[in-house]
């Protein structure tokens, strides 16, 4: 069976984590996560870098850290996963879902001021695919109107709007380093970009269980004592390690899946200009990461004949998500603006692809055959 996804593995995973597991000190907030933050602060042009347990801590922590409050309203995607709406309903804010772009699947961001009233907070742009959201209609927006910018970027390590890296133009910016990501910290992981420096003192105690624990490692104060509300937002250093490892080979991993990218795009062209599928775009000002390669069916039973297709040739081929608004959580903590023209639509006919760092060449031609065999084309 070719997997849809494997976790990336470089070789020297075993060898930082024996480092970090001899150095005595396994908990958050040592030697591999400072090696981990600076590169990040450095790569993508961050105030401050804070290595998290998950996406999904770090979008809890810029939860907190913006203040969000009962009958606060917050503006999304609908077509997200649980965590972008769950960090903010936790706080007991209203979800406010705004429709897709039907080319990158992103925040239309056409359709975020008619959302826009006296309890809306904040807006998060989802970077669906590693293919950024239109940030400077977005940021216009959001200092239009004086609202936070928190971008869920998730899948947008190594991407880039307009030459600047994706999470690190909104206020704060939220990365996932998941094992079905582009780069992991051996299985969960995450890390929140503080990109605003009046809340970087407030973020750094918030992740610390509300104590203010970091600037008394640094001899800032003599002593530790709780100052806010928070929780425990620290990844291990041994998964750090493992993510060290990861970020030092990360020019070669985005190569190799953009080389991925490519000859799936190139291969399935001649479907597309037949009208059998759509292929993925990429707007002026974006450069992706290759997190993930999608097809767009004709309809919903055509995926399913697709999937069942590659299947029986072994290959595992997903769609994605289910639209919040339309599930029970999703109906009960939020409510959909506007027109649903394209989330729903789309979100039934689209099919995602084996990619991932170590797919060998055979196994992606075999995948490419596959799909030429099922459209009556030969390979």
């Amino acid at each position: 069976m070719i997997p849809f996804n494997a976790p990336p593995v470089v070789g020297t995973e075993v060898e930082y984590m024996q480092s970090a597991m001899s150095s005595g000190k396994l908990c958050g907030d040592g030697g591999f996560t400072r090696r981990c933050q600076q590169w990040m602060e450095q790569r993508f042009v961050s105030k401050k870098v804070l290595l998290t347990p998950s996406c999904t801590a770090s979008l809890e922590m810029a939860a907190i850290l913006i203040d969000i409050q009962p009958g606060d309203e917050v503006i999304m995607p609908s077509y997200t996963f649980v965590s972008t709406a769950n960090a903010f309903v936790l706080r007991g804010a209203t979800i406010v879902f705004v429709d897709v772009r039907p080319d990158t699947m992103n925040l239309d961001e056409t359709r975020i001021e008619a959302a826009i009233t006296a309890k809306t907070r904040a807006i998060v742009p989802v970077h669906y695919a590693g293919v950024a959201c239109d940030m400077d209609a977005i940021m216009a927006l959001a200092k239009q109107y004086q609202l936070y910018v928190i971008e869920d970027a998730a899948q947008g390590v190594m991407s880039t709007w307009k030459g600047r890296a994706l999470g690190s133009i909104g206020h704060i910016g939220c990365f996932s380093f998941h094992e079905t990501k582009n780069y992991t910290a051996g299985g969960e992981g995450g890390a929140t970009l503080i990109n605003d420096p009046a809340l970087i003192e407030r973020a750094e105690i918030i992740r610390e269980k509300g104590t203010n624990r970091s600037q008394f490692f640094r001899g800032q104060v003599d002593k530790y004592t709780w100052r806010d509300i928070g929780s425990s937002y620290l990844m291990a250093d041994l998964q750090a390690a493992y993510l060290w490892a990861q970020l030092e080979a990360a020019e070669t991993i985005n190569q190799r899946r953009l080389t991925l990218w490519q000859r799936y795009y190139d291969a399935l062209a001649p479907l597309a200009a037949r009208g059998l599928l759509t292929l993925p775009t990429l707007p002026e000002g974006c450069e992706h990461n290759a997190h993930m390669f999608y097809l767009k069916l004709q309809d919903e039973a055509t995926r399913a004949a697709l999937i069942a297709w590659l299947k029986e040739a072994e290959i595992l081929a997903v769609f994605h998500y289910i639209p919040l608004h339309s599930a029970p959580a999703g109906e009960r903590f939020g409510r959909f603006d506007g027109d649903d023209r394209v989330t729903t639509a789309d979100s039934e006919r689209l099919l995602r692809l084996p990619l991932f760092y170590n797919l060998s060449d055979n196994n992606q031609k075999t995948v490419i055959s596959s799909l030429h065999s099922f459209f009556g084309q030969a390979g």
